[in-house]
C-alpha cells in the first residue's frame, strides 16, 4: 500500500469538515440544536484541525528537505 502525501490526506481532512459541517447546519435549520448537531460539530472540528496540521506538516517537511539540498 502506498503512502498517501500529508497535504492529500489535509486536504480530504478538510473536505470532511466541510462536508460535516453542511449536515449539522441542514440538521440544525431541520430540528434545531440537539445531540446529533453537537457531535456533528464536533467531528468537523476535529476533521479541520487535523486537515490543517497535516498540511502544516507537508509544508514543514518540503522546507526541511529544500534545506538539506543546499
Amino acid at each position: 500500500m502506498k503512502r498517501q502525501s500529508p497535504l492529500f490526506m489535509g486536504i480530504i481532512y478538510a473536505g470532511l469538515g466541510a462536508l460535516f459541517t453542511a449536515i449539522a447546519i441542514q440538521t440544525v435549520n431541520s430540528s434545531g440544536w440537539g445531540l446529533f448537531a453537537y457531535i456533528l460539530v464536533l467531528i468537523a472540528t476535529l476533521d479541520f484541525g487535523s486537515g490543517l496540521r497535516m498540511i502544516m506538516l507537508h509544508f514543514k517537511i518540503k522546507s526541511a528537505q529544500k534545506n538539506k539540498k543546499k
